[in-house]
């Protein structure tokens, strides 16, 4: 306790640059969906094909996440997240330049690549410099700071776009990130015990984090580890956290306008609810005490939020509505630092890589919901309720994954085995 009261503060730091990425990584993914009626007037592109280029996003998001994260995990957080900070960023300020949908759409496929490392990378870099009982509240920061910057984003990239006009608009946007990039290459270690300002109270606070993600004894290969039932339950239920999530920037202004019949001035009011709520619920999270089970809040958030959403669907008053749909996206939202932090306890010294595998699904829900959201309103006639209870349902199998997982058990078991291999190796006058 004497160690840790005089331990240095640097780790902090590190929560804030990863809180300043994530922020950058919304506001620069958002910024295109502002830019789409100027973007589509100046290049005479149809809807059909600028839907196709808001699709190459997510379709290489999700293609690269897992070899993103793996590159983290072999070649270290500093040299693979500069890298990718630098490309994506790059591509930001070519999607200014583009000249015809083709470009557009190749600058938009190479954008989503870079971008697919940012989470997982973060994840590991947290999961290293901060301890076990940081770590859930790191997250927490990051994604409610994320949920606001997205609410926040399409008013601001208006502005900007206004000002500018789009294609400098995009130049502006690249130069956070390349801001980023050089504070964060000056600064940043890998290894906390390389920091010239951290010192042996941190070190010794920091140093089960470093074990748990860099020692390789008795590891499994990767492949064979997103294999188990483990990581298999925890991206499904991430799937289907997302497949609700993406309603809220989806369909939900549509069902704001038809389903309830509002003006554009109060969807563009009542659509940030969600987002605005959301972040609440991570942060409520990251504020909760220690002792409280983490597997009951996700079980219990994921219930909360298939409740609510079936409750909604009954209330007539559109404001009362749509908190009450804000406060199932705060339900869901406590889960976030939870399945973030989950990835930490499970993939170990392969922590990048399981959180990669987790949100390769979540975007592919991205790309499912709105299909699936479609075909319902088609087929129905338009009954938004029906939709609305396939998102119930599926918060409820997310609810019933965490009967079955136990992150921190895996954690314990995964330590009792490198513990063993440590002994024998000791025994045999063997350095592990």
């Amino acid at each position: 306790m004497k160690a840790n009261s005089a331990a240095s503060r640097v780790r902090y730091t590190v929560v804030i640059l990863a809180i300043g990425l994530a922020v950058i990584s919304y506001v620069q993914r958002v910024a295109i969906s502002v830019a789409a009626g100027p973007i589509a007037r100046d290049l005479h592109i149809p809807k059909a094909q600028m839907g196709l280029i808001f699709g190459a996003f997510g379709l290489s998001y999700a293609l690269f996440e897992i070899p993103m994260g793996l590159l983290g995990d072999r070649l270290g957080v500093r040299r693979v997240l500069a890298q990718i900070v630098l490309a994506w960023s790059a591509f930001t300020a070519l999607t200014g330049a583009a000249w015809n949908v083709m470009s557009l759409y190749v600058i938009r496929f190479l954008f989503g690549a870079g971008e697919a490392g940012c989470f997982p990378n973060l994840t590991r870099m947290l999961s290293v410099w901060l301890p076990a009982r940081e770590r859930v509240t790191a997250q927490a920061l990051m994604w409610a700071f994320t949920r606001w910057g997205g609410a926040a984003t399409p008013p601001l990239a208006l502005l900007c776009i206004t000002w500018f006009g789009w294609r400098w608009a995009f130049a502006g946007f690249a130069v956070l990130g390349l801001v980023w990039c050089v504070v964060f290459l000056f600064w940043f270690r890998d290894d906390p015990a390389q920091h010239h300002a951290v010192n042996d109270a941190e070190k010794d606070l920091l140093q089960a984090s470093r074990v748990l993600t860099t020692h390789q004894a008795e590891q499994r290969h990767w492949i064979s580890l997103l294999l188990t039932r483990e990581v298999s339950t925890l991206v499904l239920q991430y799937f289907c956290f997302s497949y609700v999530w993406y309603f809220y920037i989806t369909w939900l202004p549509t069902y704001l306008r038809e389903g309830r019949g509002q003006s554009p001035a109060r969807t563009a009011a009542l659509a940030v609810l969600p987002l605005l709520f959301g972040g609440f619920g991570s942060l409520a999270t990251g504020l909760a005490p220690v002792r409280l089970p983490r597997r009951a809040i996700a079980f219990c958030g994921f219930l909360g939020t298939a409740i609510l959403l079936v409750a909604m669907t009954h209330i007539r008053t559109v404001v009362s509505a749509m908190l009450v749909m804000g406060l199932a996206s705060f339900c869901s939202d406590l889960t976030m630092p939870i399945s973030w932090d989950a990835c930490v306890e499970i993939g170990g010294s392969y922590t990048a890589t399981v959180a990669a595998a987790m949100n390769m699904l979540g975007n592919l829900a991205g790309f499912v919901a709105p299909v699936v959201g479609g075909v319902i309103l088609e087929r129905t006639g338009g009954n938004w309720n029906i939709l609305i209870y396939t998102m119930a349902v599926a918060a409820t199998v997310s609810a019933l994954c965490w009967l079955f997982l136990d992150p921190e058990r895996t954690r314990r078991e995964r330590e009792r085995g490198v513990g063993t291999v440590e002994t024998h190796l000791s025994a045999d006058g063997l350095s592990p």
